[in-house]
């Protein structure tokens, strides 16, 4: 199924189908990194590419489902960090097995307004993930990175979704620009046929993503601390990323100071909330 038959279709596992053989794009500054550090190989460590690849979510995925549909017999352990990954791989076969193309900003250039919803959305992931990871060190967490990684693949399907299907995409955001009340995943079904939770948690079964990570990012009331930390930074990201004077934002601030056992004070030193606002 080509990419004209699949935008016409609204049944969520024919996207799956077409997402499980696509290639994922990678934005544009990624692969000038890539191809920067491959270039002098030889002296590249598994932590210089990490730093390049943690820059863009969609090359985080696709380290992370290649690693994992390529484990070893012997290894046991799930693959949740990139620079674990990356270790377990090693260099050679990153540079010759995981290409960073095609390229976000050819596949929109012809909707630059587009393309800015999903860098904005991709800048909120990254926020996220912050988030996550700075809540996780004051909980102590000892495997915050896994946390960090959750948050920032937890809009995932969002954002391919931006890819392959912009024109769907930017209908829901009309829809909810012009009725306030409407809420994303009633304008999903509308226009797509499906809600983006729902690709979501498809392609995670199909690209085998680790269960920890699965787990990390549910979006039900699981009480796991992790699991909240997860769905506490991705709302804070979401509703602090047009400025602090959403209305949501309070019960944000009361559900980061319930996590780190601290005054909503102090939940707000933490998170930077700006003293002259919230």
């Amino acid at each position: 199924m080509d990419l004209a038959q699949v935008s016409a279709s609204q049944d969520v596992r024919a996207w799956v189908k077409f997402l499980k053989t696509a290639d994922i794009p990678v934005l544009k500054q990624t692969a000038r990194e890539i191809s920067r550090l491959k270039e002098d190989e030889d002296n590249v460590s598994a932590r210089d590419i990490t730093m390049a690849v943690l820059n863009d979510p969609m090359m985080v995925f696709k380290v992370l489902t290649y690693a994992q549909m390529h484990k070893g017999r012997n290894q046991l352990q799930d693959l949740a960090q990139v620079e674990q990954a990356l270790l377990m791989m090693g260099t050679s076969t990153f540079f010759n097995q995981i290409p960073p193309s095609p390229i976000v900003e050819d596949l929109l250039s012809p909707h630059l307004a587009r393309l800015m919803d999903l860098l904005k959305l991709i800048v909120r992931a990254h926020r996220a993930s912050r988030y996550a990871a700075e809540f996780a060190a004051h909980l102590m967490d000892l495997h915050a990175e896994e946390v960090r990684v959750a948050a920032l693949l937890h809009d995932l399907s969002e954002m391919l979704m931006w890819c392959f299907a912009s024109d769907k995409m930017s209908e829901i955001a009309k829809l909810q620009h012009a009725d306030s009340t409407l809420r994303s995943k009633a304008a999903q079904e509308q226009v797509l046929g499906f809600k983006i939770t729902d690709l979501q948690n498809e392609l995670i079964q199909v690209f085998q993503l680790p269960p920890l990570l699965a787990q990390l990012m549910e979006d039900e009331s699981s009480e796991s601390q992790r699991v909240k930390n997860v769905r506490i930074a991705v709302n804070l990201a979401r509703h602090s990323a047009n400025g602090w004077d959403n209305a949501a934002l309070p019960d944000d601030y009361r559900d980061v100071a319930s996590l780190l056992h601290v005054d909503v004070d102090r939940a707000m030193h933490i998170i930077g909330v700006p003293k002259t606002e919230g």
